[in-house]
């Protein structure tokens, strides 16, 4: 863990609530994580764990990186999947695609542009990350070109098990 001075004030998403906020700039908050070109902080002044993204690493004092599918080539829906693949539980470092998370990806006209409804779950019904990793979701595909409305629901049915796990997410959680 790295403790980091924010050059710049900065928007966040709140963890678990998945509410944005401003963190100010001055502040010195803990890197904890730094999966799919976001990064968790700790905020010991504010109290608490926030979601930062890539886009805003100049703030952490690091080189903002490409958005992983900004520059993807394929179809939309190739896009849409490499970015959801970006987006980690903050607990997990398994992407919500292999920990078996997504389970149903639309992609649909509207207006000038292409619309994205994401239905997913969670891995216990009582995990408090869903509206955090939700939030994260939505403003990557925000972030896509063409995409003018992406929602991201979490549901329950069918429940979900770790058999559900790709063969990449278990490796990378040893249980291959």
């Amino acid at each position: 863990m790295e403790s980091i001075q924010l050059t710049r004030e900065v928007e966040a998403i709140q963890i678990p609530g998945g509410h944005p906020v401003t963190l100010e700039k001055g502040w010195d908050v803990v890197l904890t994580q730094s999966l799919g070109g976001a990064y968790t902080v700790q905020v010991p002044a504010y109290g608490g764990l926030f979601r930062i993204a890539g886009r805003d690493a100049d703030a952490l004092g690091l080189e903002p990186g490409e958005a992983p599918a900004a520059g993807a080539g394929g179809d939309l829906e190739e896009q849409v999947l490499t970015t959801l693949k970006t987006c980690f539980d903050p607990e997990i470092p398994v992407n919500i695609v292999d920990l078996g998370l997504v389970y149903d990806m639309r992609i649909t006209p509207e207006g000038e542009g292409q619309r994205v409804d994401v239905k997913m779950t969670l891995t216990a019904p009582g995990c408090g990350m869903g509206t955090s990793i939700a939030a994260d979701a939505r403003l990557k595909l925000l972030d896509l070109p063409g995409i003018t409305d992406a929602d991201v629901q979490i549901v329950w049915d069918p429940p979900w098990n770790p058999q559900m796990i790709s063969p990449e997410g278990k490796e990378r959680l040893g249980m291959a």
